[in-house]
């Protein structure tokens, strides 16, 4: 990871659009900081896009995707984006999985669950779980703290019942289906826009802080780090480009400030 720095200015030249992670990302304390609120202003007076993905529910996100200035947000790890139409004020949902599919499941992930919290001493839901629609999380460092070694056992059952598990700063979250933050981020794309990531991504930038975000970190040509990714380190086998000095929702108005100068 290289400071950022040291990103250079022709690359940054060419960036149209940000994806970030949302969780000690974009927030600092589970809220979003006036720094990093002005930074996503910024961005959007300097004619980019601007889409927030994360593992948090959707339920969870509907106040920030009507409210911020993005241009869509993807919730449940690629499952479900939002859309907020600036006429109406409403916000509107579109999935990756169709009804009957969703509806199986909720189900199965619901047995699932139980099935967790049976097994694996100490364990319990996320707060949040209320808000979710394609997936399950599991707390290990929001408001209830879990070992390596449970958080371990956890994603081992997960696997085992044929879910995807992965690990974020705060939950772990498994669902059914192979959409992850990097299909997410194709896919909300084409539905804006029509257009191919994979065939622009040196336009793009991705900001990140967990082991959830390291798929974007392998796929795209240029990912930063806040500084609080230093935390997950030794696990991450594919790290972000660069790194930023402040943790954060700091950390992200640095990036944004590179991004959002006259001279970008």
């Amino acid at each position: 990871m290289k400071p950022l720095a040291s990103w250079p200015q022709a690359a940054r030249e060419k960036i149209a659009g940000v994806f970030t992670d949302i969780d000690d990302t974009l927030t600092t304390e589970g809220a979003i900081t006036p720094d990093a609120l002005q930074a996503l202003h910024n961005l959007k007076a300097a004619g980019l896009m601007v889409i927030p993905i994360t593992g948090r529910p959707v339920g969870w996100s509907i106040p920030f995707a009507s409210t911020w200035p993005v241009d869509a947000m993807v919730a449940e790890n690629g499952a479900v984006a939002l859309l907020h139409n600036a006429q109406t004020k409403q916000v509107s949902k579109i999935y990756q999985q169709d009804l009957a599919t969703r509806t199986h499941n909720f189900q199965e992930m619901q047995r699932i669950a139980k099935r967790v919290l049976k097994e694996i001493p100490g364990t319990v839901m996320a707060q949040d779980s209320p808000g979710r629609e394609t997936d399950i999380a599991f707390d290990h460092s929001e408001f209830h703290h879990l070992s390596q070694d449970q958080i371990l056992q956890v994603t081992q059952l997960l696997q085992e019942e044929g879910m995807t598990a992965t690990v974020s700063s705060i939950h772990i979250n498994a669902w059914f289906g192979d959409h992850n933050k990097w299909h997410g981020a194709q896919w909300i794309l084409k539905e804006l826009t029509g257009r191919d990531l994979k065939q622009e991504i040196d336009q793009w930038v991705y900001v990140g802080d967990s082991t959830n975000d390291q798929v974007m970190f392998e796929h795209f040509t240029h990912s930063v780090g806040v500084a609080n990714i230093r935390r997950f380190e030794k696990e991450l086998k594919h790290l972000p480009s660069y790194i930023a000095q402040q943790e954060r929702g700091a950390g992200f108005a640095e990036v944004a400030s590179l991004l959002s100068s006259p001279h970008h």
